[in-house]
């Protein structure tokens, strides 16, 4: 059983072997000009971290946390009001047989499984004048998840489709305006990327976003934990898992972001739609109706003197067609459901809330520890995220300039998930989440620890080996733990 493990995952690494080729065989046309020109870089997200931090914490502090600028597959033009650049992301995963008392509609299953995910991205933009942008980006998901990402609140892979029935065709993951407002007559340089194109900005400014974007590029970011294309792929490592922030299936939704920003602090604030059902494709288009807003409050200051860090915290409240626990428990009990049914329940609104801290701290110039606290008010339904009601997270990412690979980066992290009372008996009487149910439940906290090595190969393309070992799946003793290995391709260009 084990070798035919061992050739499985071998197998998987072939496959995904192909993927990288391909990338190889693509980018052939513009390799040639990334020849006769300097190499040029881009930050995988918006920079949450402004260049003053260090000289604001003393002229000897390390550099704010993050990584080396990432290297692309070709030079991105500079001095230019466009921007045109894009992603490839494939994630191979699997797991062997692992022990199960039993399985329920919604489990992990037990026996060998193997999945491969992909999420390709086109990210463009133009810059109308010195403050206004549009930015459009067009995306493909696909591929497969283990159990149809079913079976695990801290799943192992944030790139797959939670619906496999969704079309498999291209669609609009972003669409927004941005404007800046002046604040202040001094600028400070900004590192162009696909969601700012300015190359400077007011010192003091307030940030305007209207559109379709992710909830999660402006909330609850974190340079060392929470991209997928370079770092960990758990939900509830990249993700504060207690954040069931406004999104449809695929993880986006429509409304508006107000960033205020000064020379060591921001706050931010964003109204945006919910979805009609949890994790739906549709959104409720009735806003007096469905909503949810975000605050963010962001301290730019190390917990050690001379070292950068920063400090977020987190609010969020949820209106939508939620349903309540204890209320589905007591109509089984009453013999009107055969099982607690959370979605058996007229059309009504009800409120969810929770809070989240968000830390990071340079601990030398080239490692950074990271750490999330979230909890939410766990008698309201799980809908847009994942099934947790507090977590807690923490590890270390670790840049490859330390060992002369200043492309490559390494990181290892444990998170620990829990849910409410109310949540763990809906679960234990059969009762099904959008994605737990394993019929019973002897509940325990779900444990879990991953690592990841990401390897610079040539001009843009990255290949990542990662582990990841989960101790009660499910929140369920009676099942596992499972061992979840993987290999990442990845190409920026």
């Amino acid at each position: 059983m084990k070798l035919k493990f061992i050739c499985n995952i071998a197998r998987g690494a072939a496959e995904l072997g192909f993927a990288l080729w391909l990338m190889v065989a693509l980018a052939g046309p513009v390799a040639a000009v990334g020849q006769q020109a300097q190499d040029q870089s881009v930050p995988q997200r918006p920079s949450t971290v402004q260049p003053d931090v260090a000289a604001a914490a003393g002229d000897e502090a390390d550099p704010p946390p993050g990584d080396e600028a990432v290297e692309t597959m070709f030079p991105h033009l500079k001095d230019t009001r466009y921007w045109l650049s894009g992603q490839m992301n494939f994630i191979f995963q699997t797991h062997p047989p692992f022990h199960a008392d039993y399985s329920g509609p919604n489990s992990l299953r037990p026996h060998y499984e193997k999945a491969t995910s992909r999420v390709l991205t086109l990210y463009t933009g133009m810059r109308l004048n010195n403050s206004t942008e549009l930015l459009v980006d067009i995306e493909e998901a696909g591929g497969s998840a283990l159990s149809t990402g079913l079976g695990l609140a801290g799943n192992t892979d944030l790139d797959i489709v939670r619906n496999p029935s969704l079309s498999k065709a291209p669609y609009l993951a972003r669409g927004m305006i941005h404007k800046v407002f002046a604040l202040s007559k001094d600028k400070i340089e900004n590192d162009r990327n696909a969601l700012s194109l300015f190359d400077e900005l007011p010192r003091r400014r307030l940030e305007v976003r209207f559109g379709k974007f992710s909830m999660v590029d402006f909330f609850d970011v974190n340079s060392v934990g929470s991209d997928t294309r370079f770092q960990f792929t758990n939900w509830t490592v990249d993700n504060n898992g207690a954040y069931d922030y406004a999104a449809d299936t695929r993880g986006y939704t429509v409304g508006a972001t107000a960033d205020y920003e000064d020379r060591n602090w921001g706050f931010r604030f964003a109204e945006a739609l919910m979805p009609k059902v949890a994790n739906g494709i549709d959104l409720v288009w009735k806003p007096w109706q469905a909503h949810a807003e975000n605050f963010e409050y962001e301290l730019r200051h190390g917990l050690i003197p001379k070292k950068s860090g920063v400090v977020r915290l987190l609010a969020y409240t949820n209106y939508a067609n939620m349903g309540i626990y204890r209320q589905a428990i007591a109509n089984f009990e009453a013999g009107f459901t055969p099982v607690p049914e959370i979605t058996a329940h007229p059309w009504h609104i009800t409120r969810k809330y929770g809070f989240g801290v968000n830390l990071e701290q340079n601990l030398t110039r080239h490692l950074t520890a990271f750490g999330r606290f979230g909890w939410d008010n766990g008698k309201t339904e799980s809908f847009a995220y994942t099934e947790v009601d507090q977590t807690f997270a923490g590890g270390l990412g670790a840049n490859g300039a330390w060992w002369h690979r200043k492309q490559d980066r390494a990181g290892i992290a444990f998170v620990t998930n829990a849910i409410a009372k109310d949540h763990q008996i809906y679960l234990a009487d059969g009762g099904l989440g959008f994605l737990l149910g394993d019929g019973r439940l002897n509940y325990g906290r779900e444990n879990i620890v991953e690592s990841y090595y990401t390897i610079h190969v040539w001009r843009g393309i990255y290949v990542a080996p990662g582990v990841q070992h989960i101790n009660n799946p499910g929140y369920n003793r009676d099942r596992g733990p499972v061992i979840v290995p993987s290999f990442r391709a990845h190409m920026e260009f």
